[in-house]
């Protein structure tokens, strides 16, 4: 894969991880255990999908084929997305979907401070500008994580119940595809292995103090980032694409 595909492939990763994870955010707006939390999880959503609109918008730019970010959006099928396999799993109760957060956000963290110190110049300006609201999303998510699992009894089950059943997706994140090893290889991005290290360390210091158990399976269920996906992502992009779909080149 050369440079300019893999720069390409690497704005669609992360824009895509972005974007489906702002809309599994969105689904709870209203339906959230608290008024607060509503409006904390769909602020969250909108800095998400801001992210994936900058994000696309700068594909749509490099590619100059006349696409648009809704383009990119809302006109690709599954096998065209790259986002990782975590993002795209069911919200399940509030303790599941705050573990995939954290598990996102530990990562997304570690990932977009040290791409402040990318060779191009417009990732580590992206990175800056994003890195505000990724810090938020980590404060948020950590936070949840120690309070529900060192509550109550019940809130202690729920949560590590929730970190069991996502660990294996998690995993995903840090196993770096083609274009992530040609771009590391060209410091356009950083190594794989620093971002690897600074998410566990995260991990297991909020785990450790959330009184939570760690997982000793490492094995990974992996996919997303080459196209293959779960059966959610599916469901997603049909709710998610269907007006831009059914009324093509609509405007509002």
């Amino acid at each position: 894969m050369n440079a300019e595909t893999a720069l390409h492939r690497y704005l669609l990763q992360l824009g895509d991880n972005a974007l489906i994870l702002g809309h599994r955010l969105a689904e709870w707006c209203g339906h959230a255990p608290e008024m607060e939390i509503d409006m904390a999880l769909t602020n969250m959503a909108l800095d998400l999908t801001g992210q994936a609109r900058a994000l696309y918008q700068r594909l749509a730019e490099l590619e100059g084929k006349g696409r648009t970010e809704d383009d990119i959006a809302y006109l690709r099928d599954a096998r065209e997305f790259y986002n990782c396999l975590l993002v795209e799993q069911p919200n399940g109760d509030f303790a599941h979907t705050m573990a995939r957060q954290f598990f996102f956000d530990a990562y997304n963290y570690a990932l977009h401070k040290n791409l402040m110190q990318s060779s191009d110049e417009w990732l580590a300006g992206f990175a800056t500008k994003a890195l505000k609201e990724i810090t938020y999303h980590l404060r948020f998510s950590s936070e949840w994580v120690l309070r529900l699992g060192d509550g109550t009894e019940t809130s202690h089950e729920k949560m590590q119940q929730a970190i069991d059943d996502l660990w294996m997706w998690r995993h995903e994140l840090n196993i770096p595809s083609e274009a992530e090893t040609t771009l590391a290889g060209a410091g356009v991005i950083p190594d794989p292995e620093t971002i690897k290290s600074e998410t566990e360390q995260k991990v297991k210091e909020i785990l450790t103090r959330a009184t939570l158990d760690t997982p000793q399976d490492d094995w990974a269920q992996k996919g997303g980032k080459t196209g293959y996906h779960t059966e959610y992502l599916g469901y997603i992009l049909a709710e998610m694409q269907f007006l831009q779909r059914a009324y093509p080149g609509l405007e509002w």
